[in-house]
């Protein structure tokens, strides 16, 4: 079920610059696109039949840059992605390093174009080396359709954070943060989007003196050119700061009130607050969005990652926008009438899923992997196997070759955003290993190198760290068995390894395997089998903060890996359900 923002109606207005009717005093709820959506940059588009636009960052996910459509800022809807094929940005294959990939995008539409300008990042390279900014545009006149988005567009710059900025001279710009690590501050240049060719770099702001202005968007406001950044890093003291200029090349003169928005030195829940973007409604009322990460100032448990929160504006002509501060529970303009019409494959933001991968089916819109997939390790409903999603298992396993890079085979997993504080996660699997090492689970998984599984793997005997009742393993034997295994990386510490032999009765039979985050602090992991919920075990408690860190958020998934080893025997995943059952955000 959707879980729509709620509003008291107290009467309704028509206003002139739009056509729907507005309720009166709405109040909504963030974060509006929970779980890993950073960098957001959002547009309403009247043409498209009065349609909110957000696009946010991927780094090294696929398909890259989702895109989310409403039409009364209540209800967002997965339309599809900007990356979504291969051909249109082959590099991404090749990234190496978990804060890589596709970071910043900017979203606009200008004269009947959607146009997306980011920065494929290669973050592996040194900081003074240029190469490591590989700057793209892409474009469609038809977001919901995936063929339209083009292949990328590559420009020059030494930096990143792209925006596309049309002036009043008729000219095309774009802003971007320069390399800060080499100099720090916002530049400028004429474009050719269809070319990507760019004239000369100009400086126009080097923002308050925060780490690293980035993030820059410019408006166009009441013959006014307002510029927005983020400084201060992405982490506890980021913010949102504002500048503006008679002219697109400046000189800018800042808000002497800046930072226009921040929750740094607070004891808000919503914390490291920054990258932001502003847009109106069809009434002509403004919002702002930005990054936000749900941590508290402890800054310990944050599995979901940067997420998307929005807060109302107040922007009056000739003077810079007033922002309100960024709560979980917040009151704001008069929203359009709840409308649910929007076209796109995939899901709201807050439905859960019931999948059994019907035979002829494909797979959800939403489902994620890292870097780009092998196509011939995921089939849905193979021949014997009904309702099941085959896979075929990598010689890599989740960490890849250095926890970094995973080379041109790729690892075989796909997963959804955990996009709750509360949920149930649970696959049922049928996998009988023959040889050492094949294995098969579930993962809570922010990178390569963040990551917590729970697999099926045919270990010797002797690893068992537990023997569970109804289990008959001889533990001084080192013939191989299949036994359940957790284990997990990260830069934070995490428990040892914990193997536990598959009880007898189990044994021959589809295994249900489930992941279940019951506070805002803890995963329980647990297995059993798929016909008998009553006898599941709890193989682990285990804390989110080994994946609450960098730049991404928790995807929760499945794997098949021969973990190195020659092994080729596949997995047969079944029953997939995710359960949101709850959201903090206090």
């Amino acid at each position: 079920m959707r879980a729509a923002a709620v509003s008291l109606v107290v009467g309704f207005v028509s206003r002139t610059l739009g056509t729907e009717l507005y309720a009166h005093n709405s109040t909504y709820y963030n974060p509006i696109l929970p779980g890993f959506h950073p960098d957001p940059s959002c547009v309403f588009v009247s043409e498209w039949d009065n349609t909110f636009f957000c696009a946010s960052s991927s780094f090294n996910a696929f398909p890259g840059i989702p895109l989310h459509a409403s039409k009364d800022l209540q209800n967002w809807k997965l339309i599809g992605h900007v990356l979504n094929r291969r051909e249109q940005l082959p590099r991404l294959a090749e990234t190496n390093r978990s804060t890589s990939g596709i970071w910043a995008p900017s979203l606009r539409f200008n004269e009947g174009i959607f146009w997306l300008v980011t920065t494929l990042v290669d973050d592996d390279r040194p900081a003074e080396d240029s190469s490591r900014w590989d700057n793209i545009i892409f474009k469609s006149d038809d977001p919901y359709d995936p063929c339209s988005w083009s292949d990328a567009v590559h420009f020059d710059f030494e930096g990143y954070d792209t925006s596309p900025v049309w002036g009043s001279d008729g000219k095309t710009y774009i802003v971007g943060a320069h390399a800060w690590r080499v100099f720090p501050g916002i530049l400028l240049a004429e474009a050719d989007l269809e070319t990507g060719q760019v004239g000369e770099w100009r400086g126009i702001w080097n923002g308050t003196g925060g780490t690293a202005p980035e993030g820059p968007h410019i408006y166009l406001k009441d013959e006014w050119y307002y510029l927005l950044a983020a400084e201060g890093g992405t982490g506890l003291e980021h913010m949102v700061t504002m500048a503006r200029s008679k002219s697109i090349q400046g000189p800018y003169e800042a808000n002497p009130l800046d930072p226009v928005l921040s929750n740094a030195n607070t004891t808000n829940y919503f914390q490291t607050v920054g990258h932001a973007d502003l847009f109106h409604d069809a009434a002509g009322n403004w919002w702002g969005v930005a990054l936000s990460t749900r941590s508290g100032p402890e800054y310990l448990y944050y599995p979901m990652g940067r997420e998307t929160v929005m807060v109302p504006v107040t922007w009056d002509d000739g003077q810079f926008p007033v922002w309100s501060p960024v709560q979980g529970e917040m009151s704001g303009w008069a929203f359009p009438q709840e409308d649910t019409e929007v076209n796109g494959p995939g899901p709201f933001i807050t439905d859960g899923d019931v999948i059994n991968f019907k035979p002829e089916s494909a797979l959800p819109a939403h489902f994620t992997y890292w870097r780009f997939p092998i196509p011939e390790s995921y089939t849905v409903s193979p021949p014997g196997h009904p309702n099941t999603l085959r896979l075929s298992p990598s010689k890599l396993n989740l960490t890849g070759l250095n926890g970094n890079y995973a080379g041109p085979e790729g690892q075989t997993f796909v997963g959804r955003r955990q996009q709750d504080t509360l949920f149930t996660y649970s696959v049922d699997l049928d996998f009988s290993p023959v040889s050492l090492e094949e294995e098969a689970g579930v993962s809570v998984f922010l990178t390569q190198n963040h990551h917590l599984d729970l697999g099926v793997a045919m270990l010797p005997s002797n690893r068992s760290t537990a023997v569970p009742p109804g289990s008959n393993n001889p533990a001084n034997s080192s013939g191989i068995i299949p036994q359940l295994r957790f284990r997990g990386i990260s830069y934070i510490p995490v428990p040892e390894d914990a193997v536990v032999p598959i009880p007898e009765n189990w044994s021959d039979q589809p295994l249900r395997l489930e992941i279940k985050a019951h506070n805002m602090t803890h995963y329980s992991i647990s297995a059993g089998p798929a016909d008998a919920l009553s006898q599941m075990i709890t193989i682990i408690e285990v804390s989110n903060a080994p994946v609450s860190w960098g730049f991404t958020g928790v995807i929760l998934g499945i794997y098949c890996t021969s973990n190195g080893y020659e092994g080729t025997t596949p997995a047969y995943f079944s029953n997939w359900r995710y359960t949101p059952q709850g959201q903090f955000r206090n």
